[in-house]
């Protein structure tokens, strides 16, 4: 049975962290929409979350880290020109393509150069990458091809008792997810249009490929 713990309970953050840590995965609140998470550097933690979503296995997982001083954590380089981008947007629901750092497991990259890296601007979320002090491997909270739920109570509904625990942040604040920008091409390419239009991105380079 799924515990659904509400995101200002004192034991929430705490236990949410303890499953993590036991190479669990959990369903936790976003500021896009309810995600599921585990350890990015648990290989064998990101191959449960394809396994319960039905994920395709070509499909990449991003990764959160909780700043952007943390991106080296799982990028290998931070091109500077990108810099102002990501001061601008992140925390927020901006999801950036850069290289890859070697040391990540390749179920969380599809065993490419590149990795898709988010700092979400939610209290549960970034509580929970404090708490654990390590990158977390998150996609959208929902079975591939369904709709991604709006409340934790919904989530565990579309995934029966295969997650342990759900943070209940409340109904998600939005209804679209991240917009993906690829900065690894040149120039820049929106992979997925999402919550941050494309007129605010392209004021940061030359030309964009929408």
């Amino acid at each position: 049975m799924t515990d659904i713990l509400p995101a200002d309970a004192p034991d929430a953050i705490p236990l949410a962290a303890d499953a993590l840590r036991q190479g669990r995965v959990i369903g936790l609140p976003t500021d896009t929409v309810y995600g599921v998470a585990a350890l990015a550097f648990n290989r064998h933690a990101v191959a449960e979350i394809y396994r319960l979503k039905r994920r395709p296995a070509h499909k990449a997982i991003p990764v959160f880290v909780p700043s952007i001083a943390q991106l080296s954590q799982v990028c290998a380089t931070v091109p500077k020109n990108v810099m102002p981008l990501l001061a601008a947007f992140l925390p927020g629901a901006l999801t950036v393509i850069l290289p890859a750092h070697p040391s990540l497991p390749g179920v969380v990259t599809n065993f490419g150069d590149t990795v898709a890296v988010r700092i979400p601007d939610h209290p549960v979320a970034l509580a929970l990458l404090a708490r654990v002090n390590a990158p977390l491997a998150v996609t959208s909270a929902n079975i591939s091809d369904r709709p991604t739920p709006p409340t934790a109570i919904a989530v565990a509904a579309q995934f029966g008792d295969a997650l342990p625990l759900i943070v209940d942040g409340g109904i998600s604040p939005k209804n679209t997810p991240s917009t993906i920008l690829d900065v690894t091409q040149s120039p820049p390419k929106i992979l997925r249009h999402g919550a941050i239009p494309a007129a605010a991105l392209a004021r940061y380079f030359k030309t964009i490929i929408d």
